[in-house]
């Protein structure tokens, strides 16, 4: 648990900010409808699996929906925000399993890797405009 922890902090600090804001909300997308297929896949055998990841893609549908960027319905909540808010799910997305109480079962891989994918591309995103700008302002 720890170990997965340090993994999404460190990567949250040292990649390059490659992602757009557009291309954030896709991957936001994407990664909903992962959850949602995989709790439907886990929904007989594993039933804390499969409600966990019914609960995070409606979390994370609930902060789409409200952020003020591409893909967003509202602005409710800033960009920057979305990104802050994201760091925190990947960490409690990767312990999810162990919180649980499943993390020995085979379906807390899922938690793991979506946990750790998810802070890369929070890692990557540009949230300010000054990333946005200093990517094709660099000497």
């Amino acid at each position: 648990m720890a170990l997965v922890e340090q993994a999404v902090r460190l990567m949250t600090k040292k990649l390059p900010k490659v992602i757009s804001p557009r291309t954030h909300a896709i991957i936001d997308y994407a990664m909903i409808g992962t959850f949602i297929l995989m709790g439907s896949l886990f929904w007989k055998k594993n039933r804390k699996a499969a409600i966990a990841a019914f609960s995070f893609a409606a979390a994370e549908a609930n902060i789409v929906l409200l952020t003020d960027f591409p893909g967003g319905v509202t602005d409710v909540i800033r960009f920057e925000t979305h990104g802050r808010i994201d760091r925190t799910l990947a960490v409690v997305t990767a312990i999810l399993p162990d919180t649980l109480n499943f993390g020995d079962e085979p379906e807390a891989q899922f938690f793991r890797i979506q946990g750790v994918a998810l802070g890369a591309v929070t890692s990557m995103t540009e949230f300010t405009p000054e990333q946005r700008e200093s990517k094709y302002h660099a000497a």
